[in-house]
């Protein structure tokens, strides 16, 4: 099922078992990870296999769950959103998948995470401005029954470290 950035989730309750990855094949993540669009070509030559060799490893590795898509990286303040936040969420026990599907529509929304500790969920939000960040959090999250209380951590800076640059 596509979840709106390209990726493709399993179906509920079924995890595909882990894939293990030898050194060539993490040598393909990293390149992939630094740029999606690298050509099969560039990556064997970089690699050092064969490109029918590097075209079956990310095929492999597309059909075995472990790249689950290909996206951009998107620089939030030059696409106009200069606010980014996390924001924690307390929420009512065995809420998460519903919780889950209202923070999903939410726009700016970019990752969702269940976790453990003082809090239930972190949410990662880009907003074009702070009072577009105000009326989210105070509008649209707090308004909802499942959310129990909300704490926002405002985004000073931001570095991808499993990119290039």
């Amino acid at each position: 099922m596509a979840n709106g950035s390209g990726e493709t989730d399993p179906p509920a309750g079924h995890r595909l078992p882990a894939r293990p990855l030898d050194s060539v094949d993490r040598d393909i993540l990293r390149l992939l990870r630094a740029d999606g669009r690298a050509s099969v070509r560039s990556v064997a030559e970089r690699v050092h296999v064969s490109r029918a060799n590097a075209y079956a490893r990310i095929n492999r590795l597309i059909d075995d769950g472990v790249i689950r898509g290909f996206s951009a990286r998107v620089d939030q303040e030059r696409a106009g959103h200069g606010a980014s936040a996390y924001i924690t969420l307390k929420i009512v026990q065995d809420s998460w998948r519903s919780v889950r599907e209202k923070l999903r529509e939410l726009p700016g929304a970019a990752h969702i995470a269940l976790v453990s500790g003082d809090f239930d969920v972190l949410l990662l939000v880009h907003t074009p401005d702070n009072r577009a960040l105000r009326d989210l959090v105070l509008t649209r999250i707090q308004s909802m029954p499942e959310v129990l209380s909300t704490r926002t951590l405002l985004v000073f800076e931001e570095t991808d470290l499993e990119s290039g640059p």
